[in-house]
């Protein structure tokens, strides 16, 4: 869901360097807008983003805080424009308002920050939950298939060259979900909020991230519930030690058949055995 106001993009007026010759013409380029986090009236983050998938990523983000810990957390998502952004007005259900009390967050989120405003050292280096090993032991080859099929499903990269995006690959199905956003940590927020609302089963696939992996990458995707994670870029040393703790096999550097294992290698077949 997006809001008519607010484009995922927009054509801009550029000057270019081409073959040695000056050329003018126009580049799309993607939208970032104030996006506000509200519950019982009152803002609790904001975040820039990328007008698109916004329900998802209310429930996504929702989640990935520890505010609710399933759909029927969330009774409704009105999206309402409020002079230069958006407003998410969320409304919970049951005791779901008590964990904002633990969780206090007042903040404005660059799209390059995803623990902006953490109130102490510990929030910020909290060890989520571990996830429950689903038994599940995959081949090389499924590394690489994962990360291939995201590269498919990236319409507004395609169009910008200047988006990241989050994508499930179901072992059974194949990629079933993306979400792209100018934030990494909001396109993984969006696709948790899209898992969470379709009933998918994460424990049965990965997520996979065009982007480096930092400590709280890990977190969402424990908090999602998926126990592999594959990212083209390398991870920091906090996530690998996090991801060890929570039980998630971190794979990175993914480049076609070659990739690097971090944590929990003995999921994948032979560690990192020979593709075929």
């Amino acid at each position: 869901m997006s809001v008519a106001a607010f484009p995922s993009r927009r054509l801009v007026d550029r000057v270019a360097r081409r073959d040695g010759a000056r050329v003018e013409d126009r580049r799309a380029v993607p939208e970032e807008t104030p996006v506000a986090f509200s519950y019982g009236g009152s803002t609790h983050a904001v975040m820039m983003a990328t007008p698109d998938d916004l329900v998802d990523f209310a429930h996504g983000f929702s989640l990935t805080e520890g505010i609710i810990g399933s759909a029927g957390g969330i009774d409704s998502v009105d999206v309402v424009e409020a002079g230069p952004g958006i407003d998410l007005q969320i409304s919970l259900a049951g005791e779901a308002g008590a964990a904002l009390t633990a969780r206090r967050r007042h903040l404005a989120g660059p799209v390059g920050c995803g623990l902006c405003g953490i109130e102490s050292i510990e929030q910020a280096l909290r060890e989520p939950r571990p996830v429950a090993d689903p038994g599940i032991r995959i081949v090389a080859a499924t590394v690489s298939a994962a990360v291939a099929a995201l590269e498919g499903e990236q319409p507004l990269n395609r169009a910008t060259r200047a988006v990241h995006a989050a994508g499930f690959y179901d072992f059974d199905k194949g990629m079933v979900a993306v979400r792209e956003d100018v934030g990494r940590h909001n396109a993984l927020d969006k696709l948790a909020g899209a898992l969470l609302r379709s009933g998918a089963n994460p424990a049965r696939g990965a997520v996979v991230v065009t982007s480096r992996i930092s400590v709280e990458m890990v977190q969402k995707t424990a908090a999602i519930g998926c126990s592999f994670l594959f990212a083209v870029s390398a991870p920091t040393a906090l996530a690998v030690r996090t991801a060890e703790k929570a039980g998630i096999t971190l794979v990175a550097v993914v480049r076609g058949p070659e990739f690097e294992v971090f944590t929990h290698a003995d999921r994948i077949a032979g560690g990192i055995a020979d593709v075929a």
